[in-house]
């Protein structure tokens, strides 16, 4: 049987286990069942990672439940840039709500810093969350397949795998669709 049939229903989630990494507490899942590759029914390719779109969903809705969704893989938010905020007050800008966060999964970063010290200038992995209209929202994904592509350092390939079987696995239970903005 292919594990890409199984859906994201059948696992199940371990209890919330707090821990620290940079000084932040990033709440994380115990694994209780293995990490297999989920459908990405939800999910479209894009030129450096994959992203789902929302619809209908409010900003403020689709921001929410991308860090929760997050927070169920083990990833914490170590940063938030208010794309939007920051055009306005630079440049005088109006745009819709756009956020990038930097999102971290101290245990796979450790491993990456491990193999590879200076890999941090690659790091957190880069969420992007943005309104293309008030009710349609776009998340969207660094492949971390992109960034090992820019190391080749034994034991990279298997931290890149299991940060995208994780980021996927977000992005498909973020249940949008894989249909391009008209």
């Amino acid at each position: 049987m292919n594990a890409r049939a199984f859906p994201l229903t059948h696992r199940k989630a371990g209890p919330a286990i707090r821990g620290t990494f940079n000084g932040c507490a990033t709440p994380h899942r115990a694994p209780t069942a293995p990490d297999l590759p989920i459908s990405l029914n939800h999910c479209e390719p894009t030129m450096y990672g994959f992203k789902t779109t929302l619809a209908p969903s409010s900003f403020d809705d689709a921001l929410a439940r991308t860090v929760a969704a997050l927070k169920v893989e083990g990833f914490g938010v170590l940063s938030e840039i208010d794309v939007q905020h920051a055009m306005k007050e630079k440049l005088g800008v109006d745009m819709l709500p756009h956020r990038i966060l930097g999102a971290c999964n101290p245990t796979l970063a450790h491993q990456a810093l491990q193999a590879e010290p200076d890999i941090g200038l690659l790091l957190p992995c880069n969420v992007v969350v943005r309104a293309e209209s008030a009710d349609r929202v776009v998340v969207g994904f660094l492949d971390p397949q992109v960034m090992v592509g820019l190391v080749s350092k034994p034991g990279m390939k298997a931290v890149a795998d299991a940060a995208e079987q994780r980021l996927r696995r977000v992005c498909d239970s973020l249940g949008g669709s894989a249909v391009q903005a008209v």
